[in-house]
C-alpha cells in the first residue's frame, strides 16, 4: 500500500463528517445513527439524500452546495476516495454533507425505511457479467425501496449503454416507467443538478462515450424482479480510464 493511502486513511480518522463502521457490525445489525441521521448528525429535519458508490464525492459535495436546504450522504467502500469529498467538505465547513465507508449491500442497515428522499447512483461499476452486483439490480432496487419516503426519487447517470439498457428493462419488467430517460444527457439542456460533471464523467465525455440518465420512483411494499431474458447487442469495450472498470 503506497504511503499517500495510508497517510489518507490516517487523515480519515480527523474527520467527523466521515463514518466508518465495521462491515461486521452493519451485515449483523444497525447503525446507530440509522432513524436519527437528521435529529443526531445533522440536527434538523431536512430531506436526505444518498449518493451511492460515491467515489471521491465531488456529486455529493456539489449538489450540497446547491442545496443547503438538504443534507447530502455520499457511500462507498474507498477510503481513500472518500478522502477527497471529506477533506473539501470539512475544509469548505458544510454542514450538510456526511459520507460513509461502507458496501452498498448494507444500506438497509444505514438508514430506516422512508428516511432517504432521494437517491442518486452516478458512473457505477456496469458489472458486465454479474448482473445482480449491479447497483440497479432488482436486489439492490428492493433495498432501495424500503428507505425511501414516498415520492421518493432514484437517479441513475452513467456512461456505460449497455447499464442504462439494462436499467430500463429492469424498469420495463417491474411496469415502472420512468419519470425521465436520456440516452444522450448532453444533447439537450438539463438542470443544474445533471450538470454537475465529475473528474472521471469528463475523461468519458472527452472519449466519446455519451452519457445517459434515467430517474425514476420505486413502489412501495412489492418485490421487484429481474428482467428474463436480457441481452445487449452493443459494444462493451474496456475503459482505459477507470482501473479494473468495464463500460
Amino acid at each position: 500500500m503506497g504511503k499517500n493511502k495510508l497517510a489518507r486513511f490516517e487523515e480519515n480518522e480527523t474527520f467527523a463528517l466521515l463514518h466508518q463502521p465495521a462491515f461486521a457490525d452493519l451485515f449483523k445489525g444497525d447503525f446507530a445513527l440509522k432513524g436519527r441521521w437528521g435529529s443526531d448528525f445533522f440536527g434538523n429535519g431536512n430531506p436526505i439524500t444518498l449518493e451511492l458508490g460515491c467515489g471521491r464525492g465531488e456529486y455529493t459535495v456539489e449538489l450540497a452546495k446547491m442545496r443547503p436546504d438538504k443534507n447530502f450522504i455520499g457511500i462507498d467502500i474507498k477510503g481513500a476516495r472518500l478522502w477527497r469529498g471529506a477533506k473539501t467538505a470539512t475544509e469548505e465547513g458544510m454542514r450538510n454533507v456526511a459520507f460513509v465507508r461502507s458496501r452498498v449491500e448494507v444500506v438497509t442497515s444505514l438508514f430506516a425505511p422512508g428516511e432517504v428522499s432521494e437517491i442518486w447512483i452516478t458512473f457505477p461499476d456496469p458489472q458486465p457479467s454479474r448482473p445482480r452486483k449491479r447497483l440497479c439490480s432488482a436486489m439492490f432496487l428492493n433495498r432501495y425501496a424500503q428507505l425511501l419516503a414516498p415520492q421518493g426519487v432514484v437517479h441513475l447517470k452513467t456512461d456505460s449503454q449497455m447499464l442504462h439498457e439494462y436499467a430500463k428493462a429492469t424498469l420495463a419488467a417491474n411496469g415502472i416507467a420512468p419519470l425521465q430517460s436520456a440516452d444522450n444527457l448532453y444533447a439537450a439542456a438539463g438542470s443544474a443538478e445533471l450538470a454537475i460533471k465529475t473528474t472521471y464523467e469528463k475523461i468519458f465525455i472527452s472519449e466519446g462515450y455519451p452519457i445517459t440518465y434515467l430517474k425514476f420512483s420505486l413502489p412501495q411494499g412489492t418485490t421487484l424482479v429481474e428482467p428474463e431474458d436480457f441481452a445487449y447487442s452493443g459494444d462493451v469495450p474496456k475503459a482505459k480510464t477507470r482501473k479494473n472498470r468495464i463500460i
